[in-house]
């Protein structure tokens, strides 16, 4: 027996639109902010180190790794890896960004709490994410021939999953509200460059939001049809 459409499924046109939204306004933001070049000269690997010295982090290294939008924070190795366009660029894209991946680096310093607990789910959330929908589609299929624990142990995974999505919005917007007040502080962009850092990050962020519905309209979606076969 192979799966069949639920009514279930047209909980996931919403999440797609708002998905396909977010990802058109954060390429508009980027594409923009990053073609404007900002008054003081400075690079965001420049803007970077002077925040985390600024922040007393100085256990905390800077490096540049390939690919676009690929900046990231491992807290592993305690390193701030700044894309080649955002490391080097001058941009106010590339400023805001750096800074924003800094905001992880001191949130992980200061211990800020959703990031500690985002840390200690990654493993389960991980395992969730990739073992869950196998095991869901199993159970679907066979849950009639005693294999009806595989849907629930897939429905277990995946909830580890969409709360890890939901308890990374927090540390997301927290890093960002991080990044503006130390540009702000630091007078490193005007008010109108500011602006635009905003909002930048402000379109980043709605693909978090975004992923995080996605992911619990998912979830609602998973629950409905496996009820339905109860």
């Amino acid at each position: 027996m192979f799966y069949m459409f639920h009514p279930a499924d047209l909980l996931m046109i919403p999440a797609m639109v708002f998905a396909l939204w977010a990802q058109a306004r954060v390429k508009h933001a980027y594409g923009k902010y990053s073609q404007i070049t900002t008054r003081s000269g400075m690079t965001g690997a420049d803007v970077a180190a002077v925040i985390l010295e600024n922040a007393g982090v100085r256990n905390v290294s800077l490096g540049l790794v390939p690919g676009e939008m690929t900046d990231h924070y491992d807290p592993a190795v305690k390193r701030v890896n700044l894309s080649q366009e955002v490391g080097g660029g001058r941009s106010i894209a590339a400023l805001g960004i750096a800074a924003h991946e800094v905001g992880h680096a001191i949130q992980d310093a200061q211990g800020y709490a959703p990031m500690k607990l985002r840390h200690f789910m990654y493993p389960v959330s991980s395992i969730g994410s990739t073992l869950a929908f196998p095991l869901i589609f199993a159970g679907l299929i066979f849950g009639g021939n005693g294999f009806g624990f595989l849907l629930q142990l897939g429905i277990y995974l995946f909830s580890a999953a969409v709360a890890f999505t939901i308890v990374t919005l927090p540390v997301e917007f927290d890093a960002s509200r991080r990044a503006v007040k130390a540009l702000s502080a630091g007078g490193y962009l005007t008010d109108d460059e500011m602006r635009g850092v905003r909002k930048v990050l402000g379109a980043a962020a709605m693909t978090y939001v975004a992923a995080a519905a996605a992911a619990v309209l998912n979830l609602l979606r998973i629950l409905i049809i496996a009820r339905g076969r109860d």
